[in-house]
């Protein structure tokens, strides 16, 4: 009401009183109602800047809320116009170190300060740097101009403020950055303008927003990273189980037809030696000869003596200088030698052992050896309770027993295997019976006996590694012989090529002289289960437990049948089991080595894609930090020619004359 008597001049009605009373009874404000308030303080600050005007004295108490808390700017009393300069005094602690002079010339610069003292008071429930020690100091500096001095000082000398607002650990970053940078010391290192504060809260503002974008974007990637490893291993891990399984059962079957292949192999070359055995039991100039040695006199009476009668030694060292003995030893030896040459030439290792016949009391009566400079112990002595002439499945605990206490062969025979007392080698005896005449006619006379060692069965031959001067190749995969007898040499393995022997010379003992089993139980699992993980006794001896290895194993047993043997021993089982065993890290070794490739390359994979990630957010990064600093700052402010400075504050030279010296304060300048 200008022309009203007096005039008046109304204005809004601002009902929630000033920032400071809300702060002296609420306490500090949260970090999200400090920066709303802050900005808005900004933009009307903004405003007047625009405007050519400086408030020059910004604080809480200078902040008034109306009833929904928007602020408003108020008392304009220290205010300047951008031209001016008079100096203009503002609030301890709340006013830049260079507006604390009588001689300063207003500059955007203080207000830029006291914002960032205001954002700070807001925050905090304090102005920045202020403590007892300081208001004592101040106080005590006497004079205006020397508190003035003394504030400056103080200032410059505070430590930085990012300094006690990082240990509140209450601002983010960028906040917290904006905040040192309002309260720089130096002018220069602070924001020119109130825009570029704004700028700065708006960057803030557009980061925050895009915040779970980033982290949705790194935490995204290696999320599905993390996923994908773990789909990824479990496809690896079930596709090397089943590869390995597939590959176990195969290499099962793979051993059984070897086993089945090598009985049947096995099975052809007993049948060989019982058709030689039964053609020698008929050969007519044996019969003469044998029948000779069984009617002596000096034989009958050693088979009514007793092995440790005194007599027995006499008649048995008669016996054999006998003539017709000495022949009929000569015949064996000569029948043996033909059939180790004849094997000899066909390149085979050489296969029989011993051959020699007994009477019908069980007596042997001439003995024959492969290596004619081997004098016979056995001669006189009596074997009835040897299978190879009783034809039970185990030789007789009871040595002494004779016929007809107990039973002899009626047709050919393949003897449980036994030990060399000599060689500790295994062998058995492929007996055939006598009888009266070469046709096998008449009463039964005796047994003829050839032995043959395991170890000399072509099969097995073939499967021995193979040796240099200077390395052994190493066992993934062998043929065993194995004693399928129920008794005490159930599971004994006869033959295995880790036994020690001396290859060239069969008679040669062998250096390991324990005796290892494979049990009935492990012999069940391995007919009935092709995962079973067989251990072999040979390996495990030589290794300790956690390092021994395990065997994919498969057995045939030895069947002597009707289509592959004569009618004489139709249907005979034999107590022999082939086993052929192979590493099963042998076997299996193409697809562990095929895993390791796959992760080899899986982790080469996640490598690079973790690199992409990481080098594709360094570039959005770079450029988003490029992006800021690029932003264009604001000019000086002019102020514009159509604002009358009446309307703002009276004449800085009218305030000097009517204003008393002013007086400085913790609330302001009076």
């Amino acid at each position: 009401g200008w022309n009203a008597n007096p005039p008046y001049y109304v204005m809004e009605y601002v009902e929630n009183g000033s920032l400071d009373d809300y702060l002296q009874k609420s306490g500090p404000l949260s970090v999200s109602e400090a920066v709303e308030l802050f900005r808005e303080i900004a933009v009307g600050l903004q405003h007047a800047h625009g405007k050519g005007v400086l408030h020059c004295d910004i604080k809480p108490a200078n902040i008034l809320l109306d009833e929904d808390h928007k602020p408003r700017l108020a008392d304009f009393g220290q205010s300047r116009l951008s031209s001016e300069q008079s100096p203009a005094l503002g609030t301890l602690f709340f006013m830049a170190p260079e507006q604390a002079s009588l001689a300063a010339n207003p500059n955007p610069g203080w207000d830029v300060y006291a914002l960032g003292a205001l954002l700070y008071t807001m925050l905090t429930g304090k102005p920045p740097y202020r403590n007892d020690e300081v208001v004592d100091a101040i106080d005590a500096s006497g004079d205006l101009p020397q508190r003035l001095e003394q504030y400056q000082a103080l200032l410059k000398s505070s430590p930085p403020i990012s300094a006690d607002l990082a240990l509140r650990g209450m601002l983010d970053r960028p906040l917290a950055e904006i905040v040192q940078r309002c309260l720089a010391h130096d002018p220069n290192d602070r924001y020119a303008t109130i825009e570029q504060i704004l700028d700065a809260l708006r960057v803030r503002s557009r980061t925050r927003l895009r915040r779970p974008l980033m982290v949705l974007g790194v935490v995204g990637p290696l999320v599905l990273l993390c996923l994908m490893t773990i789909f990824a291993w479990r496809g690896y891990q079930q596709a090397t189980d089943q590869s390995t399984d597939a590959i176990r059962r195969r290499a099962y079957e793979s051993n059984r037809f070897a086993a089945f292949h090598i009985a049947r192999r096995l099975e052809d070359e007993i049948k060989r030696y019982f058709e030689i055995a039964t053609q020698e039991a008929g050969e007519p100039t044996f019969h003469e000869r044998f029948h000779k040695v069984r009617r002596s006199e000096s034989l009958k009476q050693i088979a009514t003596l007793q092995p440790d009668a005194t007599a027995f030694a006499t008649l048995r060292s008669a016996f054999s200088e006998n003539v017709d003995r000495l022949q009929l030893r000569e015949y064996l030896n000569q029948r043996l030698q033909f059939y180790l040459r004849s094997d000899q030439e066909k390149g085979l290792q050489p296969r029989f052992a011993s051959l020699f016949a007994l009477d019908a009391a069980g007596t042997i009566v001439a003995v024959a050896y492969d290596n004619p400079a081997i004098r016979s112990q056995s001669v006189g002595k009596n074997f009835a309770y040897r299978t190879y002439f009783h034809g039970g499945p185990n030789d007789l605990s009871d040595k002494q027993i004779r016929p007809p206490e107990v039973s002899h062969i009626e047709r050919s025979h393949l003897s449980a295997a036994f030990q060399s007392t000599t060689t500790r080698t295994w062998k058995i005896g492929i007996s055939t019976p006598i009888f009266e005449h070469p046709d096998g006619s008449g009463k039964f006379t005796g047994v003829l006996v050839f032995t043959v060692r395991i170890g000399g069965f072509e099969f097995l031959g073939q499967e021995q590694p193979q040796q240099t001067e200077t390395q052994t190749q190493p066992l993934d995969r062998f043929a065993v012989l194995i004693d399928g007898r129920r008794g005490d040499n159930a599971g004994v393995i006869l033959q295995h090529p880790l036994q020690t022997g001396n290859s060239d010379d069969p008679d040669a003992p062998i250096q390991d002289t324990r005796q290892f089993e494979v049990s009935r139980e492990q012999l069940n699992r391995i007919a009935q289960d092709w995962n079973y993980q067989y251990r072999d006794p040979l390996s495990a001896a030589e290794h300790a437990p956690d390092q021994q290895e395990t065997w994919i194993a498969a057995i045939e047993r030895v069947r002597l049948s009707a289509s592959n043997t004569s009618s004489s021993a139709a249907g005979q089982v034999t107590d022999l089991i082939v086993m052929v065993q192979e590493k099963e890290g042998g076997a299996i070794d193409p697809v562990r080595q095929l895993g390791n490739q796959l992760v080899r390359e899986g982790v080469l994979a996640l490598l690079g894609m973790l690199l992409t990630v990481t080098l594709l957010w360094f570039v959005v990064l770079r450029l988003t930090v490029e992006t800021r600093k690029n932003k264009r700052t604001p000019g000086p402010i002019e102020p514009p020619g159509h604002l009358p400075r009446a309307t703002l504050i009276t004449n800085s030279t009218e305030r000097q004359t009517l204003r008393p010296q002013p007086e400085l304060t913790e609330e302001g300048t009076s």
